[in-house]
């Protein structure tokens, strides 16, 4: 199962720290246990580290993702279609047309119960606009990008 597939993200969350790549890898089991036949799509891009979870293998099905600015070093909890899903207690940071997310800094902090909800929604969500349904994988970790110039804190 991909979950255990994890040798590109460690490489790729090394700049980033043992602090961070803690609190990474344990959304990232978060969201594993809860949708474990999903695929994780990596994006190592120059200004940010990001890899979300798909029925699929494109980007647009994308229902939930982890991403940490190089430069900020925040760590965000994003819905790729965030502004169409459900949020009660409108938890959920951003004003765009589409991506929303949760600032998580630390995991005692981190409203897990809501987060569930949301990601559930999110997963149905993505669902509904798979309409090829030969689309849907399972269980895969895909590398799709990897950008050779990274983005640096200046100094």
């Amino acid at each position: 199962m991909s979950k255990e597939q994890k040798d590109d993200l460690l490489k790729f969350l090394q700049p980033f720290g043992e602090e961070i790549t803690e609190i990474v890898l344990w959304l990232r089991d978060f969201v594993w246990d809860l949708y474990p036949k999903t695929n994780e799509l990596i994006y190592d891009n120059y200004n940010a580290l990001a890899f979300g979870w798909s029925p699929t293998e494109k980007l647009g099905h994308t229902f939930c993702s982890i991403a940490i600015g190089r430069t900020s070093k925040k760590i965000h909890l994003g819905f790729y279609w965030g502004s169409e899903i459900s949020d009660p207690e409108k938890k959920l940071i951003g004003n765009g047309n589409q991506y929303r997310y949760l600032l998580v800094s630390n995991k005692n902090d981190f409203p897990k119960e809501y987060a569930k909800e949301l990601i559930i929604n999110a997963f149905e969500n993505s669902i509904l606009k798979v309409k090829d349904k030969k689309e849907l994988r399972e269980g895969l970790t895909i590398t799709k990008s990897v950008s050779e110039k990274k983005r640096e804190k200046k100094k």
